[in-house]
């Protein structure tokens, strides 16, 4: 194992921080756009469901079922 001298530890540091919040940026990022595609997936279950039984009920009453 060789000692470098401390200005290449220092800079070896520096670039190894600022690739690790680059990372950590990424994945912030990738996880915010997984909540808001849950959130908009959850909101078109519950919400779409609604509307499609309304749908299915308008339906059976123009044809007389209901």
């Amino acid at each position: 194992m060789s000692h470098d001298d401390p200005l290449q530890q220092n800079i070896r540091r520096t670039a190894g921080l600022h690739a690790l919040k680059k990372i950590s940026a990424i994945v912030d990022e990738e996880n915010r756009n997984d909540a808001a595609r849950a959130n908009a997936l959850r909101w078109l279950l519950r919400y779409g469901l609604i509307v499609l039984l309304l749908v299915m009920a308008v339906l059976a009453y123009l044809m007389g079922v209901y």
